[in-house]
């Protein structure tokens, strides 16, 4: 007679399993669904006020949540001009290794907003005995506990059990949630006028509040563009590693961003750089197409940068705002593109109609193209662009019609007010839109007759367009001016085996010594190589004009190593010595930024590269094999975004 009462009890004991595993939510909804960002108390305290300028800021604390028993508080600036009612709100997020930053805020006061910048990470930004961000022990912030990714619990964690809440994500979204409450309850804020902009870790945590329908434009950056843990479209293992399970499926499920994407009702500015490492450009697409309102949000790329972006494109976020917020800003709609491939000379055409309905110039129109799968080491090709009424054209011509091709424009708009810019950036009048961004997989190209005319060019640059190709660091700055192209990841610009690369330079002064480096494989570790910097120090005793040649073997790695070839090399920096090497380089640059002429290849044969992103254990047929299922899916999913557009 036990075997029943054994059977029963098992069978209970089943019950209550299901019901706990019910209990975690496994969606983004479900995720959020018990959280009332109104519901608790905010105990908001002013630890201290400052007014200068017409502009009142504040220290401040208030509770995020009671989690576990734990009530948990962030601190914030929060600034507004003085005297101030009823004006549109903005909250920003900072980023990782970052802090709040009182200046931003006053920035944003300066313009007519309630700015308030959350310090979720927790370092000290008043002074060092401040009350300040109490996490409660929960992994959270930078400090100890630290930062939180997964799910799975762990020493602090709210569930001790996988749980969407037991990551820092969650909760550093929750604490900008209830930054929207404490702009709701202050007389200085217009409660249904509320901004949300971050940058980096901050721009995924604006992905992830944006879904509150509080929020009435988001812009985040360089962060939020989910699809991390992907693969990127023809290189097998390139997703960011983590063990695979059911606490990786209930991550992605809740805390990744291409899951919020779809949720986010209000418009998004998103500012991106075309070769960032912390959100590639293909997946901020991807996720931006995901978008229910795609037609009202907006993009605006950097060519060239990582993680970073110009004063146009952050000229695009502050008049975003001014638009949806305050409504004195006419913003350009997205420039629609096209990008054909059966043309009759076999070379694809990218094809721009800007908006020019508006009340702003037209200044120009850059179309930049490239090859490479991996967007973070892409060469990004300035063409040749033709004008004819209001349509913009330029040629893509391809070098291996077994690549990829991906095109884009940036639409720059004179906007006729020159304003004050957020610090680290000059005055400008100057507006940067990205155009729609179009991709051709090789089945595509070669089912068009798409023709291969690019060939091997031993110049690499002459600077007769200055800086054009170049992603550009401190340009005025004589002690840490960094010059960094990826010119010589493009199939065209590859150095020969054996060659020498050579160059002009002029300097002003005596005993400066410059950097030039070739990174090598930086960002690719999934082909299992180590991705190393290859170091020359160029001596130049006397200022005046020098010619270089640097042979492949003087550059050396940290470790002694002498570069071996030119295949895997996805950038070359220009930078003074003591920046690069401050270890052997004791005098800081004194002259003027240098100037450069001819740079280019010597020497050496043309030999066929090797693919650079693949992995020994990968072979080519694997490789290329995606690209179909990713066109069908592409195809899918515009007619699914048509479907919606009708509606």
């Amino acid at each position: 007679m036990r075997t029943p009462t054994i059977l029963f009890a098992a069978l209970f004991c089943l019950i209550l399993i299901d019901s706990s595993a019910q209990e975690v939510p496994r969606t983004v909804t479900k995720t959020w669904a018990d959280f009332d960002a109104r519901a608790e108390p905010l105990e908001a305290e002013v630890v201290r006020e400052e007014s200068a300028d017409g502009i009142v800021t504040r220290y401040v604390r208030f509770v995020v949540g009671t989690f576990a028993g734990k009530k948990t508080r962030v601190a914030a600036f929060y600034a507004f001009p003085d005297g101030a009612k009823g004006l549109p709100g903005l909250i920003q997020a900072h980023g990782g290794g970052q802090r709040a930053r009182k200046d931003l805020v006053q920035f944003y006061a300066a313009r007519g907003y309630a700015s308030i910048s959350v310090n979720w990470g927790g370092k000290v930004i008043g002074q060092e005995a401040d009350p300040n961000t109490d996490w409660q022990g929960i992994p959270a912030g930078f400090l100890d506990p630290k930062h939180h990714n997964g799910v799975e619990p762990g020493k602090g964690t709210i569930h001790s059990q996988a749980h969407p809440w037991n990551s820092s994500w969650i909760l550093y979204a929750a604490a900008a949630r209830r930054a929207i409450t404490f702009l709701e309850q202050q007389p200085q804020c217009d409660g249904n006028r509320i901004g949300l902009q971050g940058h980096s870790m901050g721009g995924r945590l604006t992905v992830l509040t944006a879904i509150d329908p509080r929020i009435k434009a988001a812009s985040p950056s360089v962060g939020g563009s989910g699809y991390l843990y992907t693969d990127i479209v023809g290189i097998p293992g390139s997703a960011r590693r983590m063990a695979e399970g059911p606490e990786r499926d209930l991550y992605l499920k809740t805390v990744d961003s291409q899951y919020y994407w779809p949720l986010v009702r209000c418009p998004v500015m998103f500012l991106g750089a075309t070769n960032d490492f912390n959100s590639p450009m293909e997946f901020v697409i991807r996720g931006f197409r995901s978008l229910p309102e795609v037609a009202q949000s907006r993009t605006s790329f950097t060519p060239h940068m990582n993680h970073r972006f110009t004063v146009n494109n952050m000229m695009a976020r502050i008049r975003w705002f001014d638009s949806h917020l305050k409504k004195s800003f006419v913003f350009p709609k997205t420039a629609k593109a096209t990008l054909d491939l059966k043309t009759k000379n076999g070379v694809p055409r990218f094809t721009v109609r800007p908006d020019l309905s508006g009340p702003h110039q037209l200044e120009r129109v850059e179309i930049y193209y490239g090859y490479d799968r991996d967007p973070r080491a892409r060469f990004w090709r300035s063409a040749e662009v033709v004008r004819d009424g209001g349509v913009f054209s330029a040629e893509c011509p391809v070098m291996n019609p077994g690549e990829p091709l991906f095109a884009f424009a940036n639409v720059i708009y004179e906007t006729g007010e020159k304003i004050v810019m957020p610090r680290g950036y000059p005055e400008s009048s100057l507006l940067t839109l990205t155009s729609e961004y179009r991709e051709a997989y090789p089945n595509q190209l070669k089912a068009a007759g798409v023709k291969a005319t690019v060939k091997r060019q031993r110049l690499i640059d002459d600077f007769a367009r200055g800086w054009q190709d170049w992603s550009i660091i401190a340009a005025n700055n004589r002690e840490h001016w960094n010059f960094e192209t990826r010119k010589i990841n493009d199939p065209a610009f590859v150095g020969p085996k054996g060659a020498a690369l050579a160059f002009e330079i002029t300097t002003t002064a005596p005993g400066e010594t410059l950097a030039v480096v070739i990174d090598v494989d930086r960002w690719r570790g999934y082909t299992g190589r180590k991705p190393t910097p290859y170091v020359a120090l160029v001596a130049l005793a006397e200022a005046g004009k020098h010619a270089i040649s640097l042979p492949m073997n003087k550059f050396v790695s940290e470790s002694g190593e002498e570069l071996a070839s030119y295949d895997f090399a996805t950038s070359l920096i220009l930078t003074p010595g003591q920046k690069q090497s401050p270890g052997k380089v004791k005098q800081t640059w004194k002259g003027v930024i240098p100037k450069f002429k001819k740079l280019r290849w010597e020497g050496g044969d043309s030999t066929p590269r090797r693919r650079p992103y693949l992995n020994p254990k990968t072979s080519a047929a694997d490789a290329d094999a995606v690209f179909r299922d990713e066109f069908d899916r592409a195809v899918n999913e515009s007619v699914e975004r048509e479907k919606q557009d009708q509606k």
